[in-house]
């Protein structure tokens, strides 16, 4: 992973086989951010998205074992009891040019990811919400 600082944006690129959240969390823990919004392209393989049911308050996961287009890839970055987490969207094409979306929970980087990062400039805290069974933003 490389990782540059342009004014207050971070560039991030992830390189070959790097696993994509446990990569972008260390890049962000890296360059000390708390908060923020981060948005990105490249190519991705063996990726496992989920879809939320908020009803039975569980996720319903999926798993992509060939290589996809990043056709977005977008989140935000926030502080739940101390640990940085990644709250990632995709958008992935297959060679077909189907897509397929949801939350994505893990992949890998067969060629390279590009991701800028628009830090805030106070954490961003989440918290558990009994309702819903997620860990919502404190607003």
């Amino acid at each position: 992973m490389k990782l540059r600082k342009f004014g207050m944006y971070i560039v991030i690129r992830m390189e070959k086989d790097e696993e994509i959240i446990a990569t972008l969390t260390r890049a962000i823990q890296e360059a000390q951010i708390t908060g923020g919004f981060f948005y990105g392209l490249g190519v991705g393989k063996d990726l496992e998205l989920g879809y939320f049911d908020a009803h039975k308050q569980v996720y319903t996961q999926k798993k992509f074992d060939d290589e996809y287009e990043f056709t977005s890839l977008l989140g935000n970055i926030s502080i739940v009891n101390g640990e940085t987490i990644i709250h990632c969207h995709v958008t992935i094409t297959d060679s077909q040019f189907n897509a397929y979306g949801g939350h994505l929970f893990r992949g890998t980087v067969p060629a390279t990811i590009e991701v800028i990062v628009i830090p805030f400039s106070e954490p961003l805290n989440r918290k558990l919400d009994k309702t819903t069974g997620l860990n919502l933003l404190e607003i």
